[in-house]
């Protein structure tokens, strides 16, 4: 990776505060000729890299095939923050999946969080992790009163979401332009590209071997192995695991048409002076509004200044959005106007149908994991353990989440106009109706 540019991506995506803060990224050279494993896992971002060292950690023979470097993806692009649970609320996924099966996911998902601090802490994993509780500030009193209902249900089920009055609001954020909204002691932030960075090494250091460069042309099962190949390899393996996520394109057909790739962007000021810096955000949070188009924020380990939120596939666009960012960014603290914004990135969120990560089988030696719809961080480290399980042999029925097969949205071909118009009239009724 160049400096501050993350290689092999279009320019509009590619100046990445993530890429110039990370820490030495040791060479990882593409796999040459055959090689055997237990496992075969596709895909170097949080997902692939969690099972690979969940999988190592279990004694398994792991070989880990990234098409570009690990973290390349959205895994190294996100906001960073570790925000637990899925996009459903507890009840939403109990009524759906039922008593028993809803109510292990809900358990399970809400401890995703605590599985990523556990990572961090267990394995030395340098990536300025903080805990400090996930904000959710509330755009409307119509938005609050659905974050307060979600809060409720949390406390039911024993977990510490509380309830923000607009003064505690306007405290943690250094603004008052929300109307209270509630704080998830779970949460937290950290350096994605170094979490990242870190799973990759803590995986080798426990004996999984992890190939960069090496793009996944063609699987195959034949009897008791599956085989992957590579431009310059073929890997023989008794399952494989796919965690290529928004970047999965044309691989393993119809797994690419069971998500939709939604551009996520961001941009960063450069280190904000103390007296700047002091006033937003004073005690290091993470929020993450109620917009349609939601805004999600925060500062880095060395004071620089974060936004984020929706952006679309073209450049020209991409690049609005990033403007349009610092213009959002400079109404919640006018005292960032004058500051310098070096840093424009972003990546691909994979959105699924329902909302809902997928597990999905598709062959009995073959399961993927994918579909965070923008809580990867937490939900994709819980994914890999996930995998990692079902790959060390515990059977699909016994797994705290549903295996199901590859659903392809209909008329996948035509999403991106969808999402483009979806965008657009989000923007509206964000104006017209918080």
């Amino acid at each position: 990776m160049t400096e501050g540019v993350i290689a092999n991506e279009r320019p509009a995506l590619a100046r990445s505060l993530w890429v110039a803060t990370a820490h030495e990224v040791p060479d990882r050279p593409a796999l040459t000729g055959t090689a055997e494993a237990d496992v075969v896992v596709i895909g170097g971002g949080f997902t692939g890299l969690s099972a690979a060292l969940h999988l190592a950690e279990a004694g398994q023979r792991v070989i880990l095939l990234e098409a570009e470097t690990p973290g390349w993806g959205a895994s190294g692009r996100n906001g960073g923050q570790v925000n637990p649970g899925l996009k459903d609320t507890p009840e939403e996924t109990e009524g759906r999946f039922g008593a028993d099966l809803g109510g292990r996911m809900v358990r399970m998902t809400s401890g995703s969080a605590d599985l990523v601090f556990d990572l961090i802490a267990r394995h030395g994993i340098d990536c300025d992790a903080a805990r400090t509780g996930w904000l959710r500030p509330a755009t409307s009193e119509r938005t609050l009163a659905g974050l307060l209902d979600v809060a409720r249900q949390w406390r039911a089920r024993g977990v510490e979401v509380e309830p923000l009055s607009r003064a505690e609001m306007a405290r943690l954020l250094g603004t008052d332009a929300y109307a209270g909204g509630v704080i998830d002691r779970r949460g937290g932030n950290l350096h994605p590209l170094n979490y990242a960075l870190g799973l990759a090494a803590a995986a080798e250091r426990h004996g999984a071997r992890i190939c960069g460069n090496s793009r996944v042309t063609g699987i195959e099962e034949t009897g008791e192995a599956v085989t992957v190949t590579t431009a310059s390899a073929r890997v023989t393996a008794k399952t494989a695991i796919i965690a290529t996520n928004a970047y999965t394109g044309p691989l393993a057909p119809p797994l690419g048409k069971t998500v939709v790739p939604v551009t996520s962007v961001q941009v960063a000021t450069a280190p904000l002076g103390s007296n700047i810096a002091g006033t937003i955000l004073p005690e290091g949070h993470s929020p993450t509004d109620t917009r349609r188009l939601l805004l999600y924020f925060r500062k880095d380990a060395e004071g620089r200044f974060i936004m984020g939120g929706r952006g679309t596939m073209s450049d020209g666009s991409t690049r609005a959005r990033q403007k349009a960012l610092i213009r959002a960014a400079e109404q919640l603290y006018p005292q960032l106007k004058g500051a310098e914004w070096p840093f424009a990135w972003g990546g691909h969120v994979a959105i699924t149908q329902d909302h809902m990560p997928g597990l999905h089988r598709l062959s009995p030696r073959v399961l993927v994991g994918l579909g965070y719809n923008g809580r990867g961080v937490g939900m994709a480290t819980l994914m890999g353990r996930i995998l990692a399980d079902w790959a060390a042999g515990r059977p699909e029925d016994e797994l705290d989440f549903p295996v199901t097969d590859a659903r392809p949205f209909p008329f996948h071909e035509l999403r991106g106009l969808g999402t483009m118009a979806m965008v657009a009239s989000w923007g509206l009724l964000d104006r017209i109706r918080p």
